[in-house]
């Protein structure tokens, strides 16, 4: 599949529709999430939930590894 960019809304703090506290955990899921790009990783807006709740502190580092396949990571 060929490379295509996220949907960044820095105005709304938003990337794919999820809603960010504050840009600068927007920037650094956009750029944790788009350097993965490259390596084929394909995200959904449900994974970057779920990676949002992990930097968050909403889910745990264990849970997040081990439930990370139900959600689609690769």
């Amino acid at each position: 599949m060929a490379y295509e960019p996220i949907q960044i809304d820095r105005q709304n703090l938003t990337l794919m529709g999820v809603l960010f506290p504050d840009e600068r955990t927007l920037d650094s899921a956009a750029n944790a999430i788009g350097s993965n790009m490259f390596e084929g990783f394909e995200p959904t807006p449900q994974i970057i939930q779920f990676y949002l709740d992990w930097k968050t502190g909403k889910v745990s580092e264990t849970d997040f590894l081990s439930r990370l396949k139900s959600v689609g990571g690769n």
